[in-house]
């Protein structure tokens, strides 16, 4: 098992164009990613450290003995930090992360979220973009950024040592609070992006996603692709990013995690240097509710490729939603376990349809998706649907075995300590559970939630989350009204 973190890359002409999903997704098949097409993945602009990232040994010998010892403060300008000290290494990893995920966007510049964060290192307090690379560089420090659908971050991995973690925090807190958005790169940054864009058109993963989306939250923000589209992102003015990057990337809207090599008052003071010459706070704009599906929606989108990609599923779960645990539990027999799951078993196993089948919730702030996914030639693609949807409906209506609860359970449990045995990993938690608002406990009490999921829990849990008979069906390929339907959406 991994983290949860998923990515998907289109490389276009050399442009990378990738969706990541956040930490804690509730996993789909381990041969199968989360396929959301559309963000702009910043490249990272320096060598990588030269230091090889080891286990974390102030955490566990064993999952259920985990203690991480998690520091949480306020800085003056409202901005939260999450803290883990360890000394293990001589290594310091930063996220600093905002409320300006691609829901943040005006429809009429959507892509301007995304490519605020890419810019942000490529010109900032009037060095150009090889200057600060060569700055990165020259510590052994790595700069990165992620971006989805609710946040946008950056990160920074360096050496603790005194002459490295200076220069590299510098260059992170010039990065954050004074990009100059230069023009001759933006405009060289959007005719990439426009090529990826128009690349993506053409591909039936990014084109089934798209579908999806827009079929699944309509007019809500999070139909919004997230590198933006042809026409919106042609459009797009200096004076655009420099608006968004003013409203979202704000003191009080910011969370950083530290994990590293440090001491508190060293986690203090290095939080005020990135985050007290942010723009002022101003009051973020609430996300409006996700609407529920009311009916069953079928897409077919005629295709040449030789496979059908085939999507289902509807609005799941926030984060934070107390049925998390019991989904996650019963999403490994449905279809998050591999070769474990139900889902793979009906359709790779039994009946050859597809290399694999997977399921997967996504929680975000409003209801992220849940979705059930796979490839299968034409001529299979009705068989292959027939075949999830029974094995969606017979696994609603009675539930796992009791054998299957306990070996979803051993596995989850068994491979908990792969998901935080390096600092990287433990990073991005910390990140989650504060843009989120998690239990500081969340780490140490994963065990435990999982241990105490019961057959009734994940029973109900999905009869309230997962209904078969309003679904959304989006198929890119084949199928029985491929030959009547929609061009790939535009």
């Amino acid at each position: 098992m991994n983290n949860g973190i998923a990515n998907i890359s289109v490389r276009v002409k050399g442009y990378n164009m990738a969706q990541t999903s956040l930490s804690t997704t509730i996993k789909a098949d381990k041969n199968a990613k989360s396929k959301t097409f559309g963000m702009v993945v910043r490249r990272v602009s320096s060598l990588a450290i030269a230091v090889t990232c080891g286990v974390v040994s102030v955490m566990m010998a064993s999952a259920a003995q985990a203690t991480l010892p998690i520091q949480h403060w306020q800085t003056e300008k409202g901005a939260k930090v999450y803290f883990v000290e360890n000394h293990d290494l001589p290594l310091l990893d930063i996220n600093v992360d905002f409320v300006a995920g691609s829901s943040r966007d005006d429809p009429a510049k959507s892509g301007a979220a995304s490519l605020v964060l890419h810019m942000l290192d490529l010109g900032a307090a009037g060095l150009s973009d090889d200057e600060i690379s060569r700055s990165i560089a020259d510590v052994g420090a790595e700069l990165g950024g992620h971006f989805d659908r609710d946040r946008a971050g950056v990160s920074l991995r360096t050496l603790s040592a005194e002459r490295e973690r200076k220069q590299s925090l510098g260059i992170l807190a010039k990065v954050l609070q004074q990009p100059d958005f230069p023009q001759p790169v933006l405009e060289r940054e959007k005719a990439r992006i426009i090529a990826a864009l128009k690349e993506a058109e053409t591909q039936p993963a990014s084109i089934g996603d798209k579908a999806f989306y827009a079929a699944l939250y309509g007019n809500h923000p999070y139909a919004l692709q997230p590198s933006g589209e042809v026409a919106t992102v042609s459009l797009l003015t200096r004076d655009d990013l420099t608006t968004f990057y003013r409203a979202n990337y704000t003191a009080g809207s910011a969370v950083i995690a530290l994990m590293g090599d440090i001491s508190r008052a060293e986690a203090e003071a290095i939080a005020r240097q990135v985050s007290d010459s942010l723009p002022p706070s101003i009051t973020a704009k609430v996300l409006p509710d996700v609407p529920a599906l009311t009916a069953e929606v079928d897409k077919y989108i005629p295709h040449p490729a030789s496979q059908s990609h085939i999507l289902m599923g509807e609005p799941g779960v926030r984060r934070g939603d107390p049925d998390y645990f019991p989904l996650l539990v019963g999403n490994y027999v449905l279809g998050g376990g591999g070769f474990d799951s139900r889902l793979t078993n009906e359709v790779r196993e039994k009946r050859g349809l597809a290399y694999s089948a997977y399921s997967y919730f996504m929680p975000m702030s409003q209801e992220g998706p849940f979705q059930i996914g796979l490839q299968t030639k034409k001529e299979q693609t009705d068989e292959a649907i027939k075949i999830v949807r029974s094995v969606l409906k017979d696994f609603i209506a009675k539930g796992p075995t009791a054998a299957e609860l306990k070996q979803a359970k051993n596995n989850l449990m068994g491979g908990f300590p792969l998901r935080i045995d390096s600092n990287k990993k433990i990073l991005e938690y910390l990140t989650v559970i504060g843009f989120y608002g998690l239990p500081l406990t969340y780490l140490d009490d994963f065990v435990g939630n999982v241990e105490k999921v019961s057959l009734v829990n994940i029973k109900q849990a999905f009869a309230r989350h997962v209904h078969p008979d309003r679904m959304v069906l989006v198929v890119v390929g084949g199928g029985k009204q491929a030959d009547k339907v929609e061009q790939p959406v535009k």
